[in-house]
C-alpha cells in the first residue's frame, strides 16, 4: 500500500523535532558569529517567499552554521523551490532571475549530500567563465567551512601540472569550466565515476554551440544514476534538446514572471559616439556610485575607455578575455574588495558575477541582443537590492533598443535631468559627499600600479601623434559644471551636426518622440 504523507503530517513532524531539539539548537546557535545585518530594502524578487526556514530542510548542523555565518537569514524563492527537490536526488531545470540566490540554491544541497569520509570526487559544478568558477568555489568554501569538505577550482589559463598535484589529495567538489574539466577527465586525472551530482550554472551559455560538443563528451564520464541540475535566467530551445536527451523526469522551476529585476531602474540617453566619454564624465560627477561596471562591445574599446576614465581622474580597472588569467583574477579580487569604484569590461563579467557593492551599470556600448542586456544589467540590484542601469544610445542603436524592450517586455525610460538617488541608493547610505570626485593624481597612481602588475598584456594600437591627441582629449572632455545627468539633453562643448543641438531634441528643445513605426 502506498504511504500517504500530507503537508499537515510534515508540519507536525517539524514541530515535534523543533520541540525536542530546541534546547540543543539554542546552544549551537549562540556560538555562531553573525555578520552585520544588511538593512538595505529588498524587492519581491527575493522577499516573496513561502515563509520557510533553512532548518526546515533538516540540513547538517555544520552546514547551517556556515549558512548563518555567511549572513543568510531565510531561503529566497528559488532556494525554497530548489533545495528540497535537489535533496531528493531528482533532476532539476530551474529558471530564475539574475541575483536572486541561484548559486546557493544548488550549492547548499550539494554540500549536504557530500560524504567527507569518502576520498572521491562526488560533485561537479560547471560554469562558463573563469571568474564565475572562482566565485562559485568561494561560495562552496564559505557555506561548507565547518563540513571538512575539500573544494577545488580549475579553469583554463592555469597550468595542468598544478591541477594534477591538487587531485593527488582527496577532493570532494570540483568547480570549473568545460574545456579544463574535459581535459582532466579524458586524461584520467579527474575521476567522476562516483560523482553523483552534476550542476550546470548559466546553463544556456554552457549549452550554446561553443560548449555543446564538450558537454556531450563530458557527461559520459559520470555514472548513469547521476543527478543533473540546470540553472539559468534564460533557457533557449537548445536547453530543451539537452533536457530530452539526458534528464530523467526533471522537476521544472520557472520563477520568471517578468524578465528584468524589479529593483533595477533603467534609463537610456541618446548621445553621439564622440560625446560618450563626456557623458560618462557627467554621470560620474552626478551619481552616487558605490561601485560601477561599464560594458564595452570589444576588448580594444575596453582598454581605450579605461585609459580615458583614468585621464579624467577617476579610479578604474579593466578586464577582458585576452588578458592573462592571473591578471584577470587579480583585477576581480581587487575590485570585489573595493580597491577602486569603476570596472570597464567586455561581456566576460555578464554571467553570474555577484558583487554586492555594485549599484550602477553603464552600457557604454549598447548590447546587440536581449540576452546580453539582461545579464549585463543584472550585475546591479543583486539579491533584491536597488540598482541603476544607464544605456548610452547612438542613432544606430535605436532599433536594438526597441527590439530589446519588446523582447523583454519592459520599457527603458529616457534619462531625466536629475536621477532620484532613492532609486538606486539605500536610504541609510544617501550622502551627497559620496559622489565621485576627480583625482587625477590618485587615478594615475592606480593606473601605474596596474601596469606594474601587468594587468594589460596587450597594448591597444596608438597613433604616432598620441601625445598631441592626449592633450586634445583632456581639453575636450574636461567636465563642464553646467552638465547634467542626461548625456543627450544639454548643450555640450561639441555641437552635433544637426544644427548644433543634441540629436534627441527638436528645434524647440523638446525631446524627439519615438517614430511611430519603431514603437
Amino acid at each position: 500500500m502506498e504511504c500517504m504523507f500530507s503537508y499537515h503530517d510534515r508540519d507536525n513532524v517539524k514541530q515535534l523535532t523543533r520541540f525536542s531539539d530546541s534546547h540543543e539548537n539554542d546552544n549551537w546557535k549562540k556560538s555562531i558569529i553573525l555578520p552585520a545585518k544588511d538593512n538595505r530594502p529588498q524587492t519581491e524578487d527575493v522577499t516573496a517567499t513561502k515563509g520557510n526556514e533553512f532548518e526546515d530542510y533538516f540540513l547538517k548542523r555544520e552546514l547551517l552554521m556556515g549558512i548563518f555565518e555567511a549572513g543568510f537569514e531565510r531561503p529566497s524563492p528559488i532556494q525554497e523551490e530548489a533545495i528540497p527537490i535537489a535533496l531528493t536526488g531528482r533532476d532539476i531545470l530551474a529558471r530564475a532571475k539574475n541575483g536572486t540566490g541561484k548559486t546557493a540554491a544548488f550549492v547548499i544541497p550539494t554540500l549536504e549530500k557530500i560524504n567527507n569520509k569518502k576520498p572521491k570526487i562526488q560533485a561537479l559544478l560547471l560554469v562558463p567563465t573563469r571568474e564565475l568558477a572562482l566565485q562559485t568555489s568561494q561560495v562552496c568554501k564559505m557555506l561548507g567551512k565547518h563540513l571538512g569538505i575539500q573544494v577545488m577550482v580549475t579553469t583554463g589559463g592555469t597550468t595542468l601540472k598544478d591541477d594534477i598535484m591538487r587531485l593527488s589529495d582527496p577532493v570532494h567538489i570540483v568547480v570549473g569550466t568545460p574545456g579544463r574539466i574535459l581535459d582532466l577527465a579524458s586524461k584520467g586525472v579527474a575521476d567522476f565515476s562516483e560523482a553523483s551530482t552534476f550542476v550546470m550554472d548559466e546553463a544556456d551559455k554552457l549549452l550554446s554551440p561553443e560548449f555543446t560538443p564538450v558537454i556531450d563528451q563530458l557527461i559520459y564520464f559520470f555514472p548513469k544514476d547521476r543527478q543533473i541540475m540546470l540553472f539559468s535566467a534564460t533557457f533557449p530551445m537548445i536547453v530543451k534538446h539537452f533536457k530530452d536527451k539526458y534528464l530523467v523526469k526533471p522537476y521544472e522551476i520557472n520563477l520568471m514572471d517578468e524578465l528584468t529585476l524589479r529593483g533595477v531602474t533603467q534609463y537610456y540617453a541618446y548621445v553621439e559616439e564622440k560625446q560618450k566619454v563626456h557623458c560618462l564624465n557627467t554621470l560620474f560627477s552626478k551619481l552616487q556610485i558605490n561601485q560601477s561596471i561599464i560594458f564595452c562591445n570589444s576588448t580594444n574599446r575596453v582598454e581605450l575607455l579605461a585609459k580615458k576614465i583614468t585621464e579624467l581622474g577617476y579610479s578604474c580597472f579593466y578586464s577582458h578575455a585576452k588578458m592573462l588569467q592571473s591578471h584577470r583574477n587579480r583585477v576581480f579580487h581587487d575590485f570585489r574588495n573595493g580597491v577602486c569604484r569603476n570596472l570597464v569590461c567586455s561581456d566576460l563579467l555578464t554571467r553570474g558575477i555577484d558583487i554586492q557593492a555594485v549599484n550602477v551599470v553603464i552600457n557604454f556600448d549598447f548590447p546587440k541582443n536581449a540576452e546580453t542586456y539582461l545579464h549585463r544589467i543584472g550585475r546591479s540590484g543583486r539579491f533584491g537590492h536597488l540598482g541603476l542601469a544607464i544605456n548610452l544610445i547612438t542613432y544606430e542603436d535605436r532599433f536594438n533598443l526597441y527590439k530589446i524592450e519588446r523582447e523583454l517586455g519592459t520599457e527603458i525610460q529616457p534619462i531625466p535631468p536629475v536621477i532620484d538617488k532613492n532609486l538606486y541608493v539605500a536610504p541609510s547610505t544617501l550622502d551627497d559627499s559620496q559622489v565621485q570626485q576627480p583625482n587625477r593624481q590618485a587615478a594615475e597612481a592606480l593606473r601605474h600600479q596596474q601596469q606594474q602588475r601587468e594587468y594589460q598584456p596587450h597594448q591597444p594600437h596608438q597613433p604616432h601623434h598620441h601625445q598631441q591627441q592626449r592633450q586634445q582629449h583632456q581639453q575636450r572632455y574636461h567636465y563642464d559644471q553646467r552638465g547634467d545627468a542626461n548625456g543627450g539633453q544639454h548643450q555640450q562643448h561639441q555641437q552635433s551636426r544637426g544644427g548644433g543641438r543634441p540629436m534627441n531634441q527638436t528645434a524647440t528643445g523638446r525631446p524627439k518622440p519615438r517614430p511611430k513605426h519603431m514603437v
